[in-house]
């Protein structure tokens, strides 16, 4: 289990304990935290989950996949290194004290 911050666009914090197993995306909807739509349920076929990175876990999580790449074109105001879409992160005792940063909005 990982302790995860979800930084609303708005400036409020989340911070919630996520099984490992579950996508940092799966935290937010089973914690009801906004930001975070996911409206593909979590399959890589929209760009609903996405957020941007705090800086010290950029190297840190596991390098983006073509799919999740191809996937983060049609996400609002991408950063070319920050933007991860959630879904793509599976969690791990690892990922303790990520921080992930919301967007204005999603698309």
């Amino acid at each position: 289990m990982a302790r995860i911050k979800y930084i609303e666009f708005n400036g409020k914090e989340h911070i919630v304990e996520v099984p490992n197993g579950l996508t940092v995306m799966e935290g937010a909807r089973d914690n009801n935290i906004p930001g975070i739509e996911a409206e593909c349920g979590g399959a890589c076929a929209c760009s609903t989950c996405h957020v941007y990175v705090d800086d010290a876990w950029i190297e840190r999580l596991p390098e983006k996949e073509i799919m999740e790449e191809d996937m983060l074109d049609f996400a609002w105001d991408p950063d070319p290194v920050k933007s991860r879409l959630t879904c793509q992160l599976r969690v791990t005792d690892d990922f303790e004290g990520l921080v992930v940063r919301m967007p204005e909005k999603q698309i």
